[in-house]
C-alpha cells in the first residue's frame, strides 16, 4: 500500500512572503496499491479530509497512520491539528481514531519517536514544535510539551544561493520545518528555516518533555534555510538540505552527546546552474551509499555518492517529469523512488540503480492533486 498526503484546501492568512501557495487540489489522504514488480500505483480509495494532511507517518507495527493537517484552524492561536487513523490490515483502508491540536499554526511535519509512544510535530507557521503522547489504542493525547522557537531571523539573501537566485521563502519569522529523533530516541532534532538553525533536545521518554542540549543548536550559513535532514544508517553522519541556499550540509553526529559537527557543504544542483531554486526533500539510500536531494523549479532529484568519511560527491541528476517535487520516498524494497510533484498534480515512479545510484523513469504517472508526501506499508509483513 501507498498513502499519499495532499494539500486539499488553500493556505489562507499567510505572510506576503509565502511563495508556496498550493490551491488545494487534493482530496485528503489518497490510497494506492503498489505493483511490486513495476512500481505502478493503482488507486484504491481516498480518505476525504479538507484540512491538507500534508505529512504522514506510520507506526512500526503498520497499524496506525498519523497526519499533520496544515490548513486546520483551531482556537485563538489558529492551531493546526494532527489526526490518528487505524489501518484495516485486510485492505489497508483508514478509519479515524481522533484529532488533537498540533501546538501551533500550520503543522508541516510529523514523525514517530522510536519508542512508539509519541508523535513529534513541527509547526511551520507557528514556529513551534510539540510532543503528542500516543495512547495504547493509537489515539493521541494533548501535547505533553510545546517549545516555541526564538532567536534572530536569518538574512533575506542566502549565503550560498546559485548565481541569479531570487529564492526567498522563510526568512521573515521563525519556521519550524522538521522534527525527528535519532535512532536511540535520547535526542530529538528539529530544523528552523527562518532561524537557520538545527536545534538539539534531550528527550525524557517518561514525561514526553524536551530539554535543550548543550549546545542547544548548530547554525547554518545566514539565509540558507535548513528544511529537512536525514541520518545515515550508520548513525554517525547527518545531512541537512537548505531550501534557499540550494545546498546540502554534512555533519558528523556524536550519538552519545547529541552533538553535530559541520564538515561539508555541496550544491544540490548540477554544475553551472544559475537562477532560482527551492530545495525540498533529502534522503539516504537504505544501504547508505547514496544521498538524494529534491530541487523545486529545477524540478530534479540530485544524486550524490557517499564516501568513506561521509563526504558527498555529485553523481548526476534526474528530471522528475513533474513540477515542484515537494518530497519523494523509496518503496520498502528500495527498488523504486516516488516523486510527489506538487504543482504537477502527479506522482512519478523511478527505478533505482542500486550500484550506481542513478534513477530511470518507469513511465508510470499517477494523477493526484497537490501531492505532498508518500509513505508505504507492506500489509503482508506489518504487524
Amino acid at each position: 500500500m501507498a498513502y499519499v498526503g495532499t494539500f486539499s484546501s488553500p493556505l489562507r492568512e499567510v505572510l506576503p512572503t509565502q511563495v508556496d501557495l498550493p490551491p488545494g487540489n487534493g482530496r485528503g489522504i489518497h490510497l494506492y496499491q503498489v505493483d511490486r514488480s513495476t512500481g505502478a500505483l493503482t488507486p484504491c480509495g481516498v480518505y476525504e479530509l479538507g484540512t491538507s494532511p500534508n505529512c504522514l507517518a506510520l507506526n512500526a507495527a503498520g497499524t496506525r497512520l498519523y497526519s499533520s493537517n496544515e490548513t486546520d484552524r483551531v482556537g485563538e492561536g489558529n492551531e493546526g491539528t494532527v489526526a490518528a487513523f487505524a489501518i484495516n490490515r485486510a485492505d489497508g483502508q483508514l478509519s479515524l481514531l481522533n484529532t488533537v491540536r498540533s501546538g501551533g499554526a500550520g503543522p508541516t511535519y510529523v514523525s514517530i519517536h522510536p519508542s512508539g509512544k509519541f508523535v513529534l510535530v513541527a509547526n511551520y507557521f507557528g514556529g513551534s514544535v510539540a510532543v503528542l503522547p500516543i495512547l495504547s489504542d493509537g489515539r493521541l493525547e494533548v501535547a505533553s510539551d510545546i517549545k516555541q522557537d526564538g532567536g534572530m531571523v536569518g538574512s533575506k539573501k542566502p549565503s550560498n544561493a546559485p548565481p541569479g537566485s531570487f529564492a526567498f521563502s522563510g526568512h521573515d519569522r521563525t519556521h519550524a520545518h522538521m522534527i525527528q529523533a535519532d535512532s536511540s530516541g535520547r535526542f530529538v532534532l528539529h530544523a528552523d528555516l527562518g532561524l537557520d538553525r538545527i536545534f538539539v533536545w534531550k528527550f525524557d521518554e517518561r514525561t514526553g518533555v524536551l530539554t535543550p542540549q548543550d549546545p542547544a543548536a548548530v547554525s547554518l550559513p545566514p539565509g540558507d534555510g535548513p528544511r529537512h535532514f536525514f541520518f545515515h544508517p550508520n548513525g554517525r553522519w547527518c545531512y541537512s538540505i537548505q531550501e534557499e541556499g540550494s545546498n546540502i550540509a554534512r555533519f558528523d553526529y556524536d550519538a552519545a552527546k547529541g552533538r553535530l559537527a559541520f564538515r561539508q557543504t555541496i550544491s544540490s544542483l548540477p554544475p553551472g546552474f544559475v537562477g532560482s531554486n527551492f530545495c525540498s526533500e533529502i534522503m539516504v539510500s537504505g544501504d547508505g551509499r547514496f544521498v538524494y536531494a529534491g530541487n523545486r523549479l529545477h524540478d530534479s532529484i540530485g544524486i550524490f555518492s557517499v564516501g568513506n568519511t561521509g563526504a558527498l560527491t555529485f553523481v548526476g541528476e534526474e528530471w522528475t517529469r513533474g513540477s515542484y517535487p515537494r518530497s519523494f520516498n523509496f518503496d520498502p524494497t528500495g527498488q523504486f523512488l516516488y516523486s510527489c510533484n506538487q504543482r504537477g498534480d502527479n506522482i512519478t515512479v523511478f527505478r533505482v540503480d542500486r550500484n550506481k545510484g542513478r534513477l530511470s523513469f518507469t513511465g508510470h504517472y499517477s494523477a493526484v492533486g497537490n501531492p505532498s508526501s508518500i509513505v508505504f506499508l507492506d500489509l503482508a509483513k506489518a504487524g
